[in-house]
């Protein structure tokens, strides 16, 4: 079993930044995939970005690549994701999940993890 507890949302004018964490307790977060996802009011829950166990791989949805960056440090046990060149479209509740499995895998689809943080909102203003 892993915790993981998201936060680093904010309200942030277009073209600013903002640095999303996860932080694992329970196991090493090494141990697994991770991925970021998020969700505007009345659409489905989207893949934003995500990196595999080994961290060699990692994958991003079209819409934010080249803005958004997802890295690790594993001696705080956390995953982040940086947003830059924030767009009002980016608004959303914003959550980081979790699976062990394959090293070099990245999964894309939400039902493919297993463990999930609350969710952090982010809010960008034109």
């Amino acid at each position: 079993q892993v915790q993981l507890v998201d936060s680093g949302g904010g309200l942030v004018q277009a073209g600013g930044s903002l640095r999303l964490s996860c932080a694992a307790s329970g196991r090493t977060f090494s141990g697994y995939a991770m991925g970021w996802f998020r969700q505007a009011p009345g659409k489905e829950r989207e893949f934003v970005a995500g990196m595999s166990r080994s961290g060699t791989n990692t994958a991003y949805a079209d819409s934010v690549k080249g803005r958004f960056t997802i890295s690790r440090d594993d001696r705080k046990n956390t995953r982040y994701l940086q947003l830059n060149n924030l767009k009002p479209e980016d608004t959303a509740v914003y959550f980081c999940a979790a699976v062990g499995g394959s090293y070099y895998y990245v999964p894309r689809e939400s039902d493919e993890y297993d463990y999930w943080g609350q969710g952090t909102q982010v809010t960008v203003s034109s």
